[in-house]
C-alpha cells in the first residue's frame, strides 16, 4: 500500500503518432486530467489508487497497472473495431459531429438553466471570500541551485516542493493572502461590493505596485460567460453558446459526486492558435449546474509570456437547487518562451467561499465602495489569520513565510527587490527617507538644450505617506542654463482622499501635445525630446509655472480636481520660433502672463486602485472607461494676468474586449475656447514628431500644423489579437497580432484669434475633416509593434507627412 500516486508519460497511437485531448484518470475515481497537444500527460494524488484508465473517443480504453511513482509511461491505444467510431466518426486530427452529439444536448440544458445556479438564485446574497497568492520559480534544478543568483541563499532549497499539475519542482518566492466580506443584491438596481477585511503578504511587501500587478493579473471571472477574460484576453469559455463553434465535446462518463449523479464531458479546441482550453467538468444530471470542471489552455494559443494556465473549480451543493462555487484554483506558468524545459515562475490564485446568507435586506447605500481601506486591515495578527482562513496552510507554504522573512536579511535578495522596485517605480531607494528618480528621466536630449542632465528624487518614509516632497534640478549643456521644479502633496481627509498640493516648475517644454488640461507640475512630455523626434524640434518653449490644487474623491474612483495656476509663457528661442501676439493696446507682446482656475472631475468604473498614501496607483488602468470634464476659467487683473478667457473640454475612453476578436478602444474629446487668446492658450491639435506612435496624438501631423479654439476628435483602434493570421499557416507560428486604426480630427478657429495673431504660425484649421488611418503588426518578438500610417486629406498641405512607418514597445500578455 501506498498515499501517494504520481503519473506521467505519452499517449500514442500504434503508429506511434500522439493523441492529444485524451482522457486519463485514476480508474474507480473522478481525479484525472487532459494530455496536451504532444499527447503529454501528469497526474498526481494523495490517495492511493493502483491502476490507471486512458480513453479516447475511436480508440479502445487501455488500463495500466500503477506503482508509487510512475514516469515516461508510454501508453499505446489501439483503434476500436466497434461500430461507435461509425457512429461518432471521430478523427484526432479533426472533429466530431454536433448533431446527434449526447454531449451537445446536456450543453443545450446548462444554457437554459445557467442563470438559475448558486447567487442568482437569490434577491441579496453575502459571503466570506479567502483568497491566496503565491508565486514560484519553477523547473527548479541543481545548475540552477548552484547559479550565483542564489550564492549566500542555499537555505532557501529547502522549501522546493513539486507541482501537483505539471509534475516540475518549484521554490516559492512571493504570498499574498486576503480576506474579503462580499455582499450583493440581483434585483434593480444591481448591485456588488466587495469589503477587505485583512491582508497579509511576504516577499516583496513595500513594492506595492508589483503586488497589484500581481493581484490584478487574476481577475474574478464566471465560467457560464461566453468569454472568460484574464491578461487582457478574451478565451472562450467552454459553457459557452459559442463553445460548439470553437470545441469539440465528448460524453465520456457518469457517476455519483457528493450523492448527485453527474455526467463528465470532456472538451477540446476544434482549431489552434485560437484562445480556447481542453479539459472535462462533471454536470448534475438534474439541475445542470457544474460540481467540478478543470481547464488548460492550449499551448498553441496567441498568448505571450505564459506557457502554461490551468483552472479548476468545485461547487459545493447547499440544498437541492442551488450549487454555489466553493473552490477556485488558478495557476499560470509565466516564461520567456513554452520549451517544456525552460525555466519560469507559476503563478498561483486559490480563492474559498464560505459563510453563504440570502435575503438579509440592506439598504443601497450599504453596497458603497469605501474609498479607501482601514490601514489596519494590513497589520492583522497570526491569531486573526489562524481563525479567518478557510482553508489551513500546508507545512511548506507555513515554512515560506518564515523563508522570506529570513532572505530580508540577505544581501543579494535585497539586490533583487531593489531592481524590481526600479523597473516598477522608476525610483531607487538611496536611504530610508529619500528616493532618486525617476531613473529614466535622467539624461535627455533637445535641440535647443543639447544634452541634458535631471536629478531628481521624492521623500519616501513609507508606502504609504500622508505627505510627500517631489522636485528636481536639470542641466542643458546646449542652452547653459538650470531648470527646477518642486511639488508638495498633503492629504488632510484620508477616508475621502482630501489633498491638498502646491508646486512651481521652470523648465522647456514641447507645447500642443495633447487637447487635454493636465495641470500636473512636474510632468514633462515625451515630445520635449529631439533624441527620437523627426523634423524641426525648435517650437520649444520656456514656462514658469505655479499651481495650488486641491483634490478629493467623494465616491471611489470619482475625482474632484479644483486649482489655479499663475504661469508664464515665451519662446525658448525666439531667433528660432516666435509666440507673438498683439495685446488690446496693439503693441506686440512675447510674454504671456497668466492668472486661470480650473475646475474638473474625473471617474473610471471599476478601476482598482493600491496603496493608501498621498501618491497610490491603478494596476488595470485602461481596462475601463474613463470620463474627464474639465472647465478652466482665465482670470485678467491678478499678478498682471493678460486674458480674460472660458475653456471647456470633455474626454472619453472606452475600451471594448470583443470576444475572441480582441479590444476596440475608442477615444473622443471635444473642447472649446471662448474668448481671444495667443497660440499658448488656443486648443492645438496634437501632433506627433517622434518614431513612435501614439493613441492621443496624431501621428503624420507636426506640432503647430492645426490650431483651434473648437475642435471634435475621434480616435478607434482595434487589436484583433492575431484572430486573422491565425488562419494562415505560415504566419500562425509568429503569432503576430492585426492592428487597424483611424484618427480623426474637425475644428475650427474663429477671425479673433487670427486678429491677434503675430507668431510663426499661421493659423490653419481642420474645418474640413482632417483624418488619418494606419494598418500593424504587433507582438513582434512579442515587444515590438510597427504601424504603416497613412494620411487622408490635407494632402496637398505645404510639407505635409503623407505616410510613415512609426514602431512602438511594450509588455503584452
Amino acid at each position: 500500500m501506498f498515499s501517494q500516486v504520481k503519473v506521467s508519460g505519452s499517449i500514442v497511437d500504434d503508429q506511434n503518432n500522439p493523441i492529444p485531448f485524451s482522457n486519463v484518470i485514476f480508474k474507480g475515481s473522478t481525479k484525472g486530467t487532459i494530455s496536451d497537444e504532444d499527447g503529454h500527460f501528469y497526474l498526481q494524488s494523495q490517495n492511493t489508487y493502483k491502476e490507471l484508465e486512458v480513453s479516447f473517443v475511436g480508440f479502445e480504453t487501455e488500463v495500466i497497472p500503477l506503482q508509487r511513482e510512475n514516469y515516461d509511461l508510454k501508453i499505446v491505444l489501439q483503434e476500436s473495431r466497434s461500430e461507435l467510431k461509425e457512429v461518432t466518426l471521430y478523427s484526432y486530427s479533426g472533429r466530431i459531429k454536433k448533431k446527434g452529439n449526447p454531449a451537445i444536448a446536456i450543453l443545450k440544458k446548462i444554457w437554459k438553466k445557467k442563470r438559475k445556479n448558486g447567487i442568482y438564485l437569490y434577491d441579496r446574497y453575502e459571503y466570506d471570500k479567502y483568497e491566496k497568492i503565491e508565486f514560484d520559480i519553477n523547473n527548479v534544478d541543481e545548475k540552477l541551485k548552484k547559479s550565483k543568483l542564489f550564492k549566500g541563499m542555499d537555505f532557501v532549497f529547502e522549501h522546493v516542493d513539486t507541482s501537483v499539475v505539471t509534475g516540475k519542482a518549484y521554490l516559492p518566492i512571493f504570498i499574498n493572502e486576503s480576506v474579503y466580506e462580499i455582499y450583493g443584491k440581483n434585483i434593480v438596481p444591481k448591485k456588488k461590493t466587495e469589503k477587505l477585511a485583512a491582508n497579509k503578504n511576504s516577499g516583496f511587501s513595500d513594492n506595492q505596485a508589483l503586488i497589484a500587478f500581481v493581484k490584478q493579473l487574476y481577475n474574478d471571472y464566471n465560467i457560464y460567460d461566453n468569454y472568460i477574460k484574464f491578461f487582457d484576453k478574451s478565451f472562450a469559455s467552454p459553457l459557452s453558446k459559442l463553445g460548439p463553434e470553437v470545441y469539440n465535446y465528448v460524453l465520456t462518463d457518469s457517476s455519483y459526486i457528493d450523492n448527485k449523479w453527474c455526467y463528465n464531458i470532456l472538451f477540446y479546441p476544434r482549431r489552434k492558435n485560437e484562445l480556447t482550453f481542453k479539459g472535462d467538468f462533471w454536470v448534475n444530471d438534474t439541475t445542470f449546474a457544474i460540481k467540478e470542471i478543470q481547464m488548460y489552455a492550449t499551448k498553441s494559443a496567441n498568448i505571450n509570456w505564459v506557457k502554461d494556465i490551468y483552472i479548476e473549480q468545485e461547487f459545493q451543493v447547499l440544498n437541492d437547487s442551488a450549487f454555489l462555487l466553493k473552490r477556485d484554483h488558478f495557476m499560470s506558468d509565466f516564461a520567456p518562451n513554452k520549451k517544456d524545459k525552460t525555466k519560469g515562475v507559476y503563478g498561483k490564485r486559490t480563492t474559498l467561499y464560505n459563510n453563504h446568507i440570502f435575503n438579509v435586506k440592506r439598504p443601497d447605500k450599504f453596497y458603497k465602495e469605501e474609498v479607501v481601506e482601514d490601514e489596519k486591515l494590513y497589520s492583522k495578527p497570526d491569531d486573526y489569520w489562524a481563525n479567518n482562513r478557510q482553508e489551513k496552510l500546508s507545512k511548506d507554504e507555513v515554512g515560506i513565510y518564515k523563508m522570506l522573512d529570513t532572505l530580508q536579511d540577505v544581501k543579494r535578495f535585497k539586490e533583487f527587490i531593489t531592481l524590481t522596485e526600479i523597473v516598477t517605480s522608476g525610483y531607487y531607494n538611496l536611504w530610508n527617507s529619500f528616493d532618486f528618480g525617476p531613473v529614466f528621466s535622467t539624461f535627455g536630449y533637445n535641440d535647443l538644450e543639447g544634452f541634458r542632465l535631471r536629478l531628481g528624487g521624492r521623500t519616501y518614509f513609507t508606502k504609504n505617506d500622508k505627505w510627500r516632497l517631489k522636485g528636481f534640478l536639470a542641466y542643458g549643456f546646449g542652452d547653459k542654463k538650470f531648470k527646477y521644479g518642486m511639488e508638495g502633496k498633503w492629504m488632510v481627509a484620508p477616508k475621502k482622499r482630501l489633498i491638498l498640493s502646491v508646486g512651481n516648475r521652470r523648465d522647456i517644454e514641447q507645447l500642443g501635445v495633447s487637447f487635454t488640461t493636465a495641470n500636473d507640475v512636474l510632468d514633462r512630455s515625451f515630445a520635449t525630446t529631439s533624441l527620437f523626434t523627426r523634423g524641426d524640434n525648435t517650437k520649444l518653449s520656456n514656462i514658469n509655472l505655479t499651481n495650488v490644487k486641491t483634490t478629493f474623491e467623494p465616491v471611489k474612483n470619482l475625482n474632484f480636481r479644483i486649482s489655479s495656476t499663475f504661469k508664464t509663457i515665451k519662446s525658448a528661442n525666439p531667433e528660432l520660433f516666435n509666440m507673438d501676439y498683439i495685446d488690446s493696446d496693439g503693441n506686440i507682446q512675447s510674454d504671456i502672463r497668466q492668472v486661470d482656475v480650473n475646475f474638473a472631475m474625473q471617474y473610471t468604473p471599476n478601476r482598482k486602485p493600491y496603496g493608501f498614501g498621498v501618491d497610490r496607483g491603478f494596476s488595470n488602468y485602461g481596462r475601463y472607461p474613463t470620463f474627464f470634464l474639465s472647465y478652466t476659467k482665465g482670470i485678467k487683473g491678478p499678478f498682471d494676468s493678460d486674458f480674460d478667457y472660458h475653456k471647456l473640454q470633455f474626454f472619453y475612453q472606452q475600451p471594448i474586449q470583443i470576444g475572441l476578436f480582441g479590444r476596440l478602444t475608442t477615444t473622443f474629446e471635444i473642447g472649446k475656447t471662448i474668448n481671444p487668446v495667443p497660440l499658448a492658450l488656443l486648443n492645438i491639435v496634437p501632433g506627433n514628431q517622434t518614431y513612435f506612435t501614439s493613441r492621443k496624438l496624431f501621428d503624420l501631423l507636426d506640432y503647430y500644423e492645426f490650431v483651434t479654439d473648437e475642435y471634435v476628435s475621434l480616435h478607434i483602434e482595434h487589436n484583433f489579437n492575431g484572430r486573422l493570421f491565425s488562419k494562415i499557416p505560415f504566419l500562425r507560428k509568429l503569432q503576430w497580432r492585426e492592428i487597424i486604426g483611424i484618427r480623426g480630427v474637425v475644428g475650427s478657429i474663429s477671425d479673433e484669434n487670427i486678429a491677434i495673431n503675430a507668431s510663426d504660425i499661421i493659423y490653419v484649421a481642420p474645418e474640413n475633416v482632417y483624418w488619418e488611418y494606419h494598418v500593424g503588426i504587433g507582438n513582434i518578438f512579442k515587444l515590438l509593434r510597427i504601424d504603416f500610417e497613412y494620411r487622408g486629406s490635407y494632402l496637398d498641405a505645404p510639407n505635409a507627412t503623407k505616410f510613415a512607418v512609426k514602431g512602438g514597445l511594450g509588455f503584452y500578455f
